[in-house]
């Protein structure tokens, strides 16, 4: 597949302020792209975008409120001219038994991470129409396989999955392409965060090989960059990953049977799982609701 050069080309990434986001402005901006940040952290995205090899700026914003969305998109255009590539990453995550989850919390994951990505898409479709440019969604295994304690975020990657390849089907013809970027367990805040919970951080150690590791995120973060220069429609952050969508019919069932299992084993510890989000980014998540509603 052709590549198409980055140079002075103009990305936003939504969730830059750490992880993924950040790391993935940094290589975009190593490849000549002017990088618009976008992110709840406001102090890091600052640091962020001081730290990047060429042009570059930032706006703080809630993914999930549309019209803050579009005054960025409005402003990124203003800024920079236009937009080539959005990378709509922002996303939070919660662990624990769903029957006993915080409802707000579960709403919350839900939220950010699939009606935040659709807001985000929603803002910068004209602009990627205009330049005929390239949206990339992040999603995970989650989207390819259920896992116990987790369905607030199997949920929502499972939903920006679908939403990105019905998108890609609308606006194909216009020009605009649309990919959706896997990744399975990334050295991040957020899967740090879930680790510090004991058994949320056993179940994953029980999972079968592969996808029982932790993956370092520079890897991961070149094959995303990789993809993006590809606009391609799969991005995987694993090499791995791309084997699973073979099998991924036969996963639900699988899952249900060991994953009763394994919630047997740990039955009389899951009242002690940590129910809120997870990692510093879940904790710039529940600040940001704080201020809002004071």
């Amino acid at each position: 597949m052709s590549r198409v050069s980055l140079e002075g080309k103009v990305a936003v990434v939504t969730g830059a302020a750490r992880g993924v986001g950040e790391l993935l402005a940094r290589k975009l901006s190593a490849r000549g792209a002017r990088v618009a940040l976008v992110g709840l952290e406001p102090d890091a995205l600052k640091e962020v975008s001081a730290r990047l090899h060429g042009d570059s700026d930032h706006w703080y914003a809630d993914v999930t409120d549309q019209e803050a969305m579009s005054r960025v998109a409005r402003e990124v255009k203003e800024r920079f001219g236009g937009v080539d590539v959005v990378v709509a990453n922002a996303g939070v995550a919660a662990g624990g038994p769903f029957a006993d989850s915080d409802p707000e919390s579960w709403r919350r994951v839900i939220e950010v991470n699939l009606i935040g990505s659709a807001v985000t898409a929603r803002a910068f479709l004209p602009l990627l129409v205009e330049s005929r440019g390239y949206l990339l969604q992040i999603a995970s295994l989650a989207a390819i396989t259920p896992a116990p304690m987790m369905s607030a975020y199997c949920a929502s990657k499972s939903g920006v999955e679908a939403y990105a390849h019905s998108l890609r089907a609308e606006i194909g013809y216009r020009g605009v392409r649309v990919g959706v970027g896997y990744l399975s367990w990334t050295d991040t805040d957020m899967v740090r965060g879930a680790d510090q919970d004991d058994v949320m951080r056993e179940l994953r150690q029980r999972l079968p090989w592969p996808a029982n590791k932790t993956y370092p995120l520079g890897p991961a973060v070149d094959r995303l960059v990789d993809g993006i220069e590809r606009r391609a429609s799969h991005v995987y952050g694993q090499g791995w990953l791309r084997g699973m969508q073979g099998v991924r019919g036969f996963l639900p069932a699988l899952i249900g049977s060991v994953g009763q299992r394994e919630m047997r084993r740990f039955a009389d510890r899951l009242s002690g799982v940590r129910t809120g989000l997870v990692g510093a980014g879940g904790n710039a998540d529940e600040q940001h609701r704080a201020t809002v509603r004071d």
